[in-house]
């Protein structure tokens, strides 16, 4: 999907596959800045389709920045993931660190590696032809209307809770996670593309980590939902293999280094997770009154 500038200040809106969408828009069409975040998201769907994911993310970023490459070169900005650094023990995950992965056996590795193609691919683009390029790694962004379809834990939580259904935790819930507001990671974007589009830019070509460095372990994160809700649901552990399938391999923590990130921009997360849980419960109520309201 891809908006473009049109006179009077109004956009028109191109709703299509990435890599089609391009073609359709040509070589004359202009962008003074593209953010990239069309992707294959949610480890449930990462792991029942592998082929789509690593399909979707690659050849996606591929067209999108060749397109950018053929009409001028725009300030470029390619939503990666926290999945990149796999499963590293390092704490907290800096952006030079290695990355580790399991076996190609395992799809649940695929997501990771086609999100680590993409900034290969970016990055390429910046050192050979001058793209503009910015990575941003995001951790577990959360806000209102997003989903539990794939596995997004929060809004999985909250409907759970909303529904009095248990509320299913994978593992033993010692994991912890670091969740970040969309509302306060949608202005660093921003900033980070204007940085990006100085001259001598201290971004161009670079990657960094974004999102909240607070962690919470997924156990307090059911407790925490349960609580603003309201909710009498239980709490109930679930095995990954019971969850995800067999060997399915997660990880202890996840909390990223926000060092470099905060050496070009000033960021601060303001929105605190009670708060977004809040808000993403309200959401959801709304969105199932409307649904209702809708009904024949």
């Amino acid at each position: 999907m891809a908006a473009a500038r049109e006179g009077g200040g109004e956009c028109r809106l191109v709703e299509d596959r990435v890599e089609t969408a391009v073609e359709r828009l040509g070589s004359e069409a202009a962008f003074d800045r593209i953010y990239h975040f069309a992707a294959a998201v949610g480890v449930q769907r990462v792991v029942s389709d592998p082929i789509s994911c690593i399909e979707t993310n690659v050849d996606a970023t591929a067209a999108l920045l060749r397109f950018a490459r053929r009409t001028g070169n725009p300030p470029t900005l390619i939503a990666s993931s926290s999945e990149v650094y796999g499963k590293s023990s390092h704490s907290p995950f800096r952006e030079d660190d290695d990355c580790l992965y399991g076996p190609t056996t395992a799809p649940r590795w695929s997501y990771a590696s086609s999100k680590a193609i993409d900034e290969y691919l970016a990055i390429a683009h910046h050192e050979q032809g001058g793209l503009p390029t910015v990575i941003v790694r995001l951790f577990n962004t959360v806000g209102p209307r997003q989903v539990g379809d794939y596995g997004m834990v929060v809004p999985r939580f909250v409907g759970a809770a909303l529904d009095g259904r248990p509320i299913e935790v994978f593992g033993d819930g010692s994991q912890s996670r670091c969740f970040c507001d969309v509302r306060d990671v949608a202005p660093a974007l921003v900033d980070l593309l204007e940085k990006a589009s100085e001259p001598r830019s201290p971004v161009a070509g670079r990657v960094f980590n974004l999102g909240s460095d607070q962690p919470i372990t997924i156990a307090d994160l059911a407790s925490l939902v349960k609580d603003k809700v309201g909710s009498r649901s239980p709490i109930r552990a679930v095995p990954f293999q019971q969850a995800m399938g067999s060997g399915f391999e997660d990880l202890s923590q996840r909390r990223p280094s926000l060092e470099r990130l905060r050496s070009v921009i000033e960021f601060e997360p303001k929105i605190p997770l009670s708060r977004t849980v809040q808000d993403v419960a309200d959401a959801l109520r709304l969105s199932r009154i409307g649904a209702e309201a809708g009904k024949p």
